[in-house]
């Protein structure tokens, strides 16, 4: 079978279901589960799906925007390792705060159970968590359409009045030089909720590892914990520098 009549029939079990499993979909279509994750993988870039561990779910049009989902599920299987041991560092009474970043919003299928307060600027986490035991302060500001996120001086004061036991952030690059992103916006929400977290988790993917983009905005000091699935040498600097590394 080709992958256009797999691909319709994926849609299919979706548009019934909601979701499909890797394992379910092999066995169904008779073929490899490497072939059925290449198909989910091609799926999800081209806006049809969104990728999870194992499988897959339909996309809500009036949720989660496409680009979004599309970059959330880009090295779908390191997030989410990297977002259940993030999850785990989570217990039930904190306050925390999380980011815009595509893996940072992975991180909200591990949290959906539990008794936390999730102080966002994004809306994707907000879609994501609304119907769950988590409870949401939405940060108020100037919306960016191609971020699906709030930013700006008055996201930056909102912030100022809480204070979380801990933040999850993403950034666009880490490397010896310190932290890096795309913009100065994203940084200085960054920064603010680094400030007012009493520890602050850093979640990237060995892509981001390395990598100085556009902005070099802060040093090492602002992270506690990197969560990451890099078991390289070359994040042994990090460690010198006072972070806890958490490899998965």
């Amino acid at each position: 079978m080709n992958y256009p009549k797999r691909k319709q029939i994926i849609l299919q079990k979706l548009s019934a279901e909601g979701e499909v499993d890797i394992k379910q979909l092999a066995a169904e279509l008779e073929t490899s589960e490497i072939t059925i994750r290449r198909d989910l993988n091609q799926m999800a870039d081209d806006g049809l799906l969104y990728r999870t561990h194992g499988g897959a779910m339909k996309v809500n049009p009036h949720e989660v925007p496409h680009e979004f989902v599309n970059k959330a599920a880009k090295n779908v299987e390191a997030k989410d390792k990297i977002c259940r041991a993030a999850a785990n560092e989570i217990k039930d009474g904190d306050i925390i705060f999380m980011d815009c970043g595509s893996t940072v919003y992975r991180l909200c299928q591990f949290i959906k159970n539990k008794k936390i307060k999730v102080i966002t600027n994004s809306l994707p986490v907000v879609f994501e968590l609304q119907h769950s035991q988590v409870s949401l302060n939405i940060i108020g500001g100037e919306f960016n359409a191609e971020r699906q996120a709030v930013h700006g001086k008055i996201a930056d004061e909102h912030i100022a009045r809480y204070k979380a036991t801990k933040a999850f952030l993403g950034v666009d690059g880490i490397s010896r030089e310190g932290l890096f992103a795309n913009s100065e916006l994203e940084a200085d929400i960054t920064e603010a909720f680094a400030k007012h977290s009493a520890k602050t988790y850093l979640l990237c993917d060995d892509t981001k590892l390395g990598k100085e983009t556009y902005l070099r905005f802060g040093d090492f000091g602002m992270v506690d914990v990197l969560v990451t699935n890099s078991v390289s040498e070359e994040i042994g600097y990090l460690e010198k520098a006072g972070i806890t590394v958490i490899s998965v």
